[in-house]
């Protein structure tokens, strides 16, 4: 199991017709620290622009690692590292990913996860390694003052929410299960 966020760039392979790309290959993403086994495959469709989801993960013992991208359209990934007492706690990384580039997002156990939609009719794939588990769903603020992402929405573009992610607690009120393993969170670019 790697223990950093990792931007991913599968290679493709085009021609007149198209192109093609190799997305997962477990022994390729072993040699990259990536040992998880991934459970269950999620897709999502968000039609309007500024749709954002998150931030997201599940707790133990259902805790998930997540590989993401995006098959059409374009989003801004962010990963938030929420494992207590590290010393990079609360603070976010978050990449470009979109039909065009191809990139993945890899997010550890530990992270948060959101997206906002930057392009219309967006959809999203991304493996995770535990199946759903509602006792163990969670979150916190998508705009927390103390984690300060900085989402690039269109100008004049208010985010649409889902009931669920309007109320999501502040990151001050989040009581962590997730240990600080000795990674402080970075964003490697493989």
């Amino acid at each position: 199991m790697s223990l950093k966020v990792l931007l991913i760039n599968p290679k493709r392979f085009g021609d007149d017709r198209g192109w093609f790309s190799e997305v997962y290959n477990k022994n390729k993403f072993s040699e990259v620290g990536i040992t998880d086994e991934f459970v269950q495959d999620n897709h999502s469709l968000s039609v309007p622009v500024g749709t954002l989801r998150g931030l997201h993960f599940q707790t133990p013992p259902h805790a998930q690692a997540k590989l993401v991208r995006c098959i059409r359209g374009k989003i801004f990934d962010v990963a938030v590292d929420v494992r207590r007492n590290s010393p990079t706690f609360g603070k976010w990384v978050g990449a470009e990913l979109s039909a065009e580039n191809g990139r993945q997002l890899y997010i550890p156990v530990g992270f948060a996860h959101g997206f906002v939609t930057l392009e219309p009719s967006t959809e999203v794939t991304y493996k995770v390694t535990d199946f759903y588990a509602a006792a163990n769903d969670g979150g916190i603020a998508w705009n927390d003052p103390e984690v300060n992402i900085d989402w690039p929405l269109p100008a004049g573009v208010k985010p649409l929410l889902s009931p669920k992610d309007e109320k999501q607690p502040q990151l001050s009120d989040f009581d962590s299960p997730f240990d600080y393993d000795g990674t402080p969170l970075t964003l490697l670019e493989i």
